[in-house]
This record gives C-alpha cells, sequence and structure tokens, in this order.
C-alpha cells in the first residue's frame, strides 16, 4: 500500500509518493503536446508549415544540447586499466555518436537535407528564398540587442523586414537558424563602440530619423552592422537587389568608419 501524506489544507487530499517520481514521457504525450502546440500557435495565426519549423527547430536544439552534455561526460576519460571507467567512457562515445546523428535528422526535418553539389562543380550554392519565420527570428534576435543601446525604434516595422530579408539572403539556410547566435557574440565584442554609435547617431541623438543615418533608429542596424563586416560584397549585392536607399547602408558604413572604429 503506497504511503500518503495528508495535508493541513485539506483533510480530503492525498498526495500518493508513489506518483511522485519522475517518469519518461511516452510518444503518445509527447505527440499530443506537439499538437496542442501546433493548435495554439494556428490560432494566433501562424501557418502550419512555419509552426512546425520551429518546433523542428527547438527539437533539433534539445537534441544538440543533450550531445553536448554527453560529451562533457567524454572528457574525464578512464585511467589506464580502469576496465570499468574504459567501458563507461565508451558507451558514452557511442550514445554521443548517435546523438549528433539524431540531432542532423532533426534538422534535416527542420530546414531540409543538405544540397551539395557534382563533383567538380564550382556553381554557386543553392539559393534559399527568405521565409516569414527566417524573419520573424532575426527580429526576435536584434530587437533586445538593440534595446541595450536604446529604449525606442523609429523606422517603419514594413521598412524593417525589407532590410532584414536582404540581410538573410546572404547566408545560408544553416547560416540563418545560428544568426542569432553570431548577432548576440558580435554585440558582445564590439559593445563599446555599439554604444558610442548609438549615442552619437540613435534614436536618443540630435539625428533625424529621415537621413543617411536613419537605420541607426532601428533594431535592423545591428544586423547591417554584422554582415557589414561579414559579408560586405554579398550585403551590397542583396541590398541593390532590394533597392533599397542606397544612402543609409552608405551612412550606416561611414559611422562605423569613424574615427576610433573597429576595421572588421
Amino acid at each position: 500500500m503506497p504511503l500518503t501524506h495528508r495535508t493541513d489544507a485539506d483533510e480530503g487530499d492525498t498526495i500518493d509518493t508513489a506518483e511522485t517520481g519522475r517518469r519518461p514521457l511516452d510518444a503518445t504525450s509527447v505527440t499530443n503536446a506537439r499538437n496542442t502546440l501546433l493548435e495554439l500557435l494556428g490560432r494566433a495565426g501562424v501557418f502550419r508549415g512555419e509552426a512546425e519549423e520551429l518546433i523542428a527547430l527547438v527539437e533539433a536544439g534539445a537534441i544538440a544540447d543533450a550531445h553536448s552534455e554527453v560529451g562533457r561526460k567524454q572528457e574525464v576519460r578512464a585511467e589506464d586499466g580502469d576496465a570499468y571507467g574504459a567501458g563507461r567512457y565508451d558507451g558514452a562515445r557511442a550514445v554521443g555518436e548517435e546523438l549528433a546523428r539524431v540531432a542532423e535528422r532533426a534538422l534535416e526535418r527542420a530546414i531540409g537535407p543538405a544540397v551539395s553539389g557534382s563533383a567538380g562543380d564550382d556553381a554557386a550554392p543553392v539559393r534559399h528564398p527568405v521565409g516569414r519565420m527566417d524573419v520573424e527570428r532575426a527580429k526576435v534576435a536584434v530587437t533586445p540587442l538593440f534595446l541595450a543601446f536604446s529604449d525606442t525604434s523609429d523606422l517603419d516595422p514594413e521598412v524593417s523586414d525589407e532590410v532584414l530579408t536582404a540581410l538573410l539572403g546572404t547566408m545560408s539556410v544553416v547560416e540563418r537558424i545560428g544568426y542569432a547566435g553570431r548577432l548576440t557574440r558580435f554585440a558582445e565584442s564590439h559593445r563599446e563602440r555599439l554604444a558610442q554609435l548609438y549615442a552619437h547617431y540613435g534614436p536618443r541623438s540630435r539625428i533625424a530619423v529621415h537621413g543617411r543615418y536613419s537605420l541607426l533608429h532601428s533594431p535592423t542596424s545591428i544586423a547591417v552592422l554584422e554582415r557589414l563586416i561579414a559579408a560586405p560584397s554579398a550585403l551590397r549585392a542583396e541590398w541593390e537587389h532590394a533597392e533599397l536607399p542606397p544612402a543609409w547602408l552608405e551612412g550606416l558604413a561611414a559611422a562605423w568608419r569613424a574615427p576610433g572604429a573597429p576595421q572588421g
């Protein structure tokens, strides 16, 4: 007979201690949670294909985290002659290798299989259109980074979508997936210079929003700066293709090249 704990608040309520242990989720319950999330996102106006992509990315990330955790366990190798420890190490390595393969398959479910040209093919890589979820993920990434330097944004949200679409067009599908982390590292490594830049040209400065420094009034400016340093030629090509004002890009580049600015 299981032990029970009776609460003072309600003499009729009991807690079965046999139910307090953690148990693995079964496949049906996981599917139920996934379908519930799809239903809720659908009510919020997210198309099913877009919602499935987001969920698949979260799943792939969770598996990648598990793979990293197993990898940390592998770092502590068994001493010579310790057969038990050596066996544990080999087991952890086998699990880690399998998790890496599972993570790769999960990522393929989210963004499709990796595409590679035939041997000796020097053609440009396959161009994947920038989707709405790509842009939305980029927005979520840039907004908190921008708010670390400013508390307001004056640029038209529709223009921001156009700018981000051009930026994302310079990247492969896999690069877009990891762009949030790349932007965070960029902001951290250039924090002091970015603070000066937004103080001189941002929303709280005397610089008007309409002009060559307009982008510094928008969260997208951090993403544009990162691309100016990482892929300037590709960015200018996408910028021209999107028919965005050249003065915006040149103004931002000029501000970044001001005395004391890092030269990428």
